[in-house]
């Protein structure tokens, strides 16, 4: 057992939407730096060509909208054009509209549920064939879809689309599991908890407050949510298919229910 091989991703091809800021730009980091050559995506050029600038070399900037299926086939033809296979697929690009429930407008479902739900389904279809290339060499070709604890429990918030979009992408990530392994794909899912980002503004601007709900006493850090996404994209998550890893400091599984304000 090579257990020093065990995360490395030497050799391997990555495609990180929403890769340019938050969780997809810690992802993004942790493969680069475990040796992947890493497409890193957004909706804005600037931010990717800043975003691959700093990460180096092994980093491409490759500017797309995912929001619609148009979108994902051009960002997959844009990868076919420049690579022959895909080992690594991370859906991570999302949306969330926040709005009292009296006033909660069909835009703000039809704006997120597209993104957060449809959109991993149809990159992933488009980028079947190359997923496929890649799983056909021996070792499974990986799709992770970045979900969250609020699909996997309510939060007090009146993110109603968000949070049924992230339950709906927990199950959809077990369907597509079913069905691409025979093709050598694993589909996985990592739920995120507490880490600050322009999405999670709560934790970005209040993190000590934060942190008194979650059991393990701090908000999240990028090298736990790095650590995590190489764990299933390496060789030691192979084995791993259909399973949401929460990463929330035990929020979901480990809390006695504390007050935010204790």
């Amino acid at each position: 057992m090579d257990t020093n091989s065990l995360f490395r991703l030497d050799g391997r091809v990555a495609l990180v939407t929403g890769g340019s800021r938050g969780i997809g730009r810690m992802i993004a980091t942790g493969f680069v730096g475990m040796g992947a050559r890493v497409y890193v995506s957004s909706r804005k050029a600037d931010a990717c060509e800043a975003t691959a600038g700093e990460l180096g070399e092994n980093a491409i900037a490759l500017p797309a909208d995912v929001s619609t299926v148009e979108g994902c086939r051009a960002l997959a033809t844009a990868i076919g054009e420049r690579e022959g296979a895909l080992d690594i697929l991370v859906n991570n690009a999302g949306a969330a509209w926040g709005e009292a429930f009296d006033t909660f407008p069909e835009t703000g479902w039809d704006k997120v549920m597209n993104l957060n739900v449809k959109s991993p389904f149809f990159l992933t279809q488009a980028l079947h064939s190359l997923l496929k290339a890649s799983g056909a060499g021996g070792r499974p070709a990986k799709v992770m879809n970045i979900t969250s604890i609020d699909g996997q429990r309510p939060n007090p918030w009146e993110t109603y689309s968000y949070q049924a979009s992230k339950a709906a992408l927990i199950h959809l990530t077990r369907r597509m599991a079913a069905r691409l392994i025979r093709d050598n794909i694993a589909v996985t899912s990592l739920a995120p908890g507490a880490f600050a980002s322009d999405m999670n503004k709560a934790a970005r601007d209040h993190g000590e407050t934060v942190a008194k709900a979650i059991p393990a006493g701090r908000i999240g850090e990028a090298e736990d949510m790095a650590a995590a996404a190489i764990y299933l994209a390496s060789r030691a998550g192979d084995y791993v298919v259909g399973e949401t890893l929460t990463v929330d400091g035990g929020l979901v599984n480990a809390s006695l229910g504390v007050s935010i304000d204790a």
